[in-house]
């Protein structure tokens, strides 16, 4: 499927969600394999909230050398561990479970007020594990991934071809701060994937062709990824 600006993706559409989940557990667990068959270590990148949760079901029972393999969030929000708002609280009970509890987790939170007081350490442990092998990527309403959020007060910087790892945002509407992976980050991932689900989705992603980064924060991670949809 061709977008405007040279955007070119593939779209797969499942029965149901379930199918999906289950697909696209196997071929990521295919391609952290095949990335392990040809250097020592890999990283996957994921997003938090409910929607992934039955891909990391299924995926955690992966038979692979997960003790080789980096998992990190795409975003999270600047929350301890213990509020129902962290994102790493479902990862550690979904995805870093069964088999999978041997990989090794690179956290975007560290204690602090501010994001800003830890960043610099957090993107340093990152940096040895890019680029990423494989990241699963979901979308907003607001055609937003990761925490790129249109209107952002760091969405320029968090778009630029020369972008740090990591970017602290502040969005309206957020009620914290978030931490992301930069659009440089997640768009250089080996294999790439995005998970939507539902017809507004669908037509979001639609009304996504044609506009800059700016106003679709999505475009700037779309070119070469496969969309997985279901209904």
């Amino acid at each position: 499927m061709e977008g405007d600006q040279g955007v070119s993706y593939e779209f797969r559409t499942y029965p149901d969600r379930e199918m999906l989940a289950m697909d696209l557990a196997n071929q990521i667990a295919g391609e952290l394999r095949a990335a392990l068959s040809h250097q020592d270590r890999a990283a996957l990148a994921v997003p938090g909230g409910t929607s992934p949760g039955p891909v990391f079901d299924a995926l955690c029972a992966a038979d692979l050398d997960w003790d080789r393999v980096d998992v990190l969030l795409t975003d999270e929000r600047w929350v301890p561990e213990s509020s129902e708002r962290s994102n790493t609280r479902l990862l550690r009970e979904r995805l870093l479970v069964e088999r999978a509890a041997a990989a090794r987790y690179l956290p975007l939170y560290a204690e602090a007020a501010e994001p800003e007081e830890r960043l610099a350490e957090l993107a340093g442990a990152i940096a040895p594990a890019l680029p990423l092998a494989v990241v699963m990527l979901g979308m907003g309403a607001d055609m937003h991934t990761a925490s790129i959020f249109p209107g952002a007060d760091k969405l320029d910087e968090a778009l630029h071809d020369e972008a740090p790892i990591l970017l602290p945002m502040r969005a309206p509407g957020a009620p914290e701060p978030r931490i992301t992976l930069s659009a440089p980050v997640l768009d250089g991932a080996l294999k790439k994937h995005l998970v939507i689900y539902g017809h507004d989705k669908r037509d979001v992603l639609e009304k996504a062709k044609g506009l800059a980064p700016t106003e679709a924060p999505i475009n700037a991670v779309l070119d070469e990824a496969v969309v997985h949809w279901a209904e």
